[in-house]
């Protein structure tokens, strides 16, 4: 009767997804089962299931603008990517005031929020060739800017700063020149 009810409420359109994700978090409890079978048991799939439960990690203000309709899921699932309660806070705040979207939350939680503290990114071991940094440094050196050498598994990348169009024509024109600045880029 506990999982019928339970279902039943779950099926009602008008639960916030914090209800969602508490009616989730007793089924897995109350059943024993995992994220997959109670998936399977309700009808959604297993990632909306988990998304959802990780709501139940926000800091008790976020979850209450979430509660209240303030805040959609989506971003609060973007304020995940942070750490900190009182970071997270702020963040809700700067959404509700300025009206940031859920992407535009995104990117200001990939980057950081301007506090000087980003968020901890996971980052994958890119290939190390031997002597890339040395031919990066003489290039720079070369160009009189800053030369970045990316690679990956099948194909690399050489990424050129420049400053402005002149700087641009500068350096194009040392690259190849046959480029002069009478003709223009």
């Amino acid at each position: 009767m506990l999982r019928d009810a339970l279902l039943e409420n779950l099926h009602r359109s008008n639960l916030n997804p914090l209800e969602e994700a508490a009616a989730y978090q007793q089924l897995l409890e109350d059943f024993s089962c995992t994220h997959d079978q109670l998936a399977q048991r309700i009808g959604r799939s297993r990632p909306q299931i988990s998304n959802t439960l990780r709501l139940l990690k926000l800091s008790p203000a976020v979850q209450r603008r979430v509660a209240a309709g303030i805040l959609s899921a989506g971003h609060a699932r973007a304020l995940l990517g942070v750490g900190d309660a009182e970071q997270q806070d702020r963040l809700a705040q700067r959404v509700v005031a300025e009206g940031i979207s859920v992407r535009g939350l995104e990117e200001i939680v990939a980057v950081g929020d301007g506090t000087g503290t980003p968020a901890p990114t996971p980052r994958r071991a890119k290939p190390k060739a031997p002597g890339l940094s040395e031919i990066s440094e003489r290039l720079g050196d070369r160009l009189e800017t800053r030369v970045k050498i990316d690679l990956g598994k099948a194909k690399g990348r050489i990424s050129i700063e420049f400053a402005n169009t002149g700087d641009l024509q500068r350096i194009v024109d040392l690259i190849d020149p046959r480029n002069r600045a009478d003709r223009p880029i």
